[in-house]
């Protein structure tokens, strides 16, 4: 056997096992749903969904009412941003993607309306969960939007039941009352720090009126100070000039007679005998 028949024969072994390589079938998922728009974003949902049941069973366990309003409140946004994504879902759903099976692309469909089943079947508060009827109750039955308007007789209307609180209208009204608690606290505080820089600022116009006449008297004085030492410079100068035109006089004086004394010898030597 020749060195090309072993190596097609290692060839044709290596396709008809390679879908027992778990490893390439690891790259291979990771490269198929590196391209799937579905698979990311049902894997985003169903995150979402875990973590919105998490605060669902928080609130279940959650004495306190308002805390308990309160994160209801938040399950409820939670489910609202959820099926806000449910219709891109559906249409990523039908949309064809390579690498996948013929299988796999039929299923999908039915996992979106698995996934919109669980997100009904969350628990916010509210008595009777409705299902939405975008994607219908159950899995492949769709059912239009029901209105129904219940009647009721006058006499109900005079009944002291009728006008009880109801667990969450009791819960949205504690929710409304912490906030506006919360709100009120923080109106008392930024009023408070008002009332403090109102009160900094009278007490620093009251310095500052206080101190006008000192800077003034302070003013009045330096103006007469250099008033002062602008006659003392005047006077000093004039007096310099005097000194020195009396020096002046003086070495003119003591000149002539150095000359005159000189002309004297002089005259006394060369005069003839």
């Amino acid at each position: 056997m020749s060195v090309i028949d072993i190596l097609t024969r290692v060839d044709v072994l290596c396709k008809k096992y390679e879908k027992y390589d778990l490893d390439r079938q690891r790259e291979e998922d990771a490269a198929v749903s590196g391209r799937d728009e579905f698979a990311k974003l049902y894997a985003a949902i169903e995150a979402d969904i875990e973590a919105t049941l998490q605060k669902a069973e928080e609130a279940k366990s959650e004495k306190d009412r308002a805390t308990v309003a309160t994160l209801n409140s938040g399950v409820r946004r939670s489910k609202a941003a959820i099926r806000a994504e449910i219709p891109k879902l559906q249409k990523l759903a039908v949309k064809k993607v390579k690498g996948i099976t013929k299988e796999e692309q039929a299923s999908r469909p039915d996992l979106v309306e698995e996934l919109a089943a669980r997100i009904d079947e969350i628990s916010d508060g509210i008595t009777g969960n409705l299902q939405n009827p975008m994607w219908g109750g159950k899995a492949g039955v769709s059912k239009p939007m029901e209105i129904r308007v219940d009647t009721m007789h006058p006499d109900d209307l005079m009944r002291p039941e009728h006008f009880e609180a109801t667990e969450e209208s009791t819960g949205f009204r504690q929710e409304f009352q912490a906030r506006k608690t919360r709100q009120d606290q923080g109106l008392d505080v930024i009023a408070e720090g008002l009332a403090t820089l109102k009160n900094m600022a009278g007490d620093i116009n009251e310095e500052l009126n206080k101190q006008a006449p000192l800077i003034d008297e302070a003013d009045n004085k330096i103006e007469q100070a250099a008033a002062d030492l602008k006659n003392t410079n005047v006077r000093l100068k004039d007096t310099v000039t005097k000194l020195r035109s009396n020096r002046n006089f003086c070495i003119d004086l003591i000149l002539i007679t150095i000359i005159l004394g000189i002309a004297g010898y002089l005259y006394s030597v060369l005069r003839p005998q």
